[in-house]
């Protein structure tokens, strides 16, 4: 997991485009989704963090975006 306030922003496009980054998610709600969605798109620069993989993000305690991750979240609110 990587805070936005710890990286650059050349450092995170760098890492954005060798994979090393593949979704963000928000810190104080616990949600993570797609590097594109609109709603992490309008969260403080604070409170966004990245990750590699779902496993990651899954593994500090995050749940799937409801909007551009709908069929993750579905399957996590079942259970």
């Amino acid at each position: 997991m990587v805070s936005h306030n710890l990286v650059s922003n050349i450092q995170l496009w760098r890492q954005i485009r060798h994979k090393k980054i593949t979704l963000g998610g928000n810190s104080r709600l616990k949600i993570y989704g797609l590097l594109n969605c609109k709603s992490g798109k309008r969260m403080k620069r604070e409170n966004r963090v990245f990750f590699k993989n779902e496993d990651e993000a899954l593994a500090h305690g995050y749940r799937p975006c409801g909007h551009c991750m709908r069929t993750a979240y579905h399957k996590w609110k079942k259970g």
